[in-house]
C-alpha cells in the first residue's frame, strides 16, 4: 500500500528548509509542501497567543492542500503550539524538539547535554523540560546564540569572525564537560564545522532536522502512509512574502536551486 498525499512542513521563515532537506534525503519519494511565513517573522518576539493563532492558520491552510502529516519545523511553534495542534488536527503532527531530545538522550554518555538556540527557544525552556522528562538526572546547559542566524544567512560559516562568535557562545560547554550538543535552531546545521571545531571532535552534535526526518520515516512506515518508492518526490515552496535574496539563501539551505516558489496569503490577513 502507498499514500501519495504530500507532507506539509512549516516554519516562520526559511530556516525550516534545512528540515525539508533532511526529510527529502531520508524520504526521496515523498512530495513536500513547505510553508514559510516570511511576512510575519520572527515568531520569537510574538506573544504565545499570536504564535498559536499563526500556527493554526498555517495548519488549516496546509490541511486544505490534503497533507497526510504536518511537520512543525519551527522551534518556537514546537515549544508553544505543538500540543494544541496535535489534539485538534486530523493528521499526525511532528515537531523538532522531541526528536532532537530523543537523539541526545540516546547518544550522551556522561549525562551532560547542551542546547543552543534562539533567545525565544532557550527562554521557553522547552528543550530542558523535554530532556528532564526523559531523565531528571541529566545535567542540561542551555545557551542562546542569536548571532548564529545571521552568520548562516550571510554564508559566514568559518573563518575568524565565525570562530570568535562560536567561542563566545560555546566555551561554556567545553568547560562544563558537555558530551552532546543539540542544535536547537534550523539555521545551525550550516555552522556545524565551526561549532564542532570549538567544542571538540568528541562532542556529538544533534541535528534536530535529521532526527525529525528519521521519526517521520518510522511513522510513515509503521502506518503504511509512505508514497510508492518509484515516485520521485517534488518540493513546493509557499511563502507569505518574497524576501530579498530568498532564492540565494534558500538554495543554500536546501542544497539545490529553488524552482517552485509561490506567494500566498492567509484568510483574514
Amino acid at each position: 500500500m502507498s499514500n501519495s498525499r504530500p507532507l506539509g512542513i512549516f516554519d516562520s521563515g526559511i530556516g525550516g528548509l534545512t528540515v525539508a532537506r533532511a526529510i527529502h534525503h531520508q524520504l526521496p519519494a515523498e512530495d513536500l509542501i513547505y510553508f514559510g511565513d516570511t511576512a510575519r517573522l520572527p515568531y520569537g518576539t510574538k506573544s504565545e497567543q499570536t504564535v498559536m493563532r499563526f500556527a493554526h492558520q498555517i495548519a488549516d491552510f496546509l490541511l486544505h492542500r490534503d497533507i497526510k502529516v504536518l511537520v512543525v519545523a519551527c522551534n518556537t511553534v514546537s515549544a508553544i503550539a505543538l500540543p494544541s495542534l496535535s489534539t485538534s488536527l486530523s493528521v499526525p503532527v511532528i515537531g523538532v524538539i522531541e526528536p532532537g531530545v530523543a537523539g541526545a538522550v540516546r547518544m550522551t554518555k556522561n549525562g551532560c547535554i547542551g542546547v543552543i538556540g534562539t533567545l525565544a527557544t532557550i527562554e521557553s525552556n522547552a528543550y530542558s523540560q523535554a530532556l528532564h522528562r526523559q531523565n531528571p538526572a541529566l545535567d542540561v546547559i542551555s545557551v542562546a546564540c542569536p548571532f548564529f542566524v545571521p552568520l548562516a544567512e550571510e554564508g559566514l560559516l568559518d573563518g575568524p569572525i565565525a570562530e570568535a562568535i562560536a567561542h563566545r557562545y560555546l566555551d561554556t560547554f567545553v568547560s562544563a564537560g558537555t558530551d552532546t550538543l543539540i542544535l536547537g535552531c534550523t539555521h545551525y546545521p550550516f555552522l556545524t564545522p565551526v561549532i564542532q571545531k570549538v567544542v571538540g571532535k568528541d562532542v556529538i552534535l544533534i541535528d534536530s532536522g535529521i532526527e525529525t526526518a528519521e521519526v517521520l520515516a518510522t511513522l510513515l512506515r509503521e502506518n503504511q502512509m509512505a508514497s510508492a518508492s518509484s515516485h520521485r518526490g517534488r518540493l513546493t515552496v509557499l511563502l507569505t512574502d518574497l524576501p530579498r535574496r530568498f532564492r540565494e539563501i534558500g538554495a543554500r539551505f536546501l542544497g539545490e536551486p529553488l524552482d517552485d516558489v509561490g506567494l500566498v496569503s492567509l484568510a483574514g490577513e
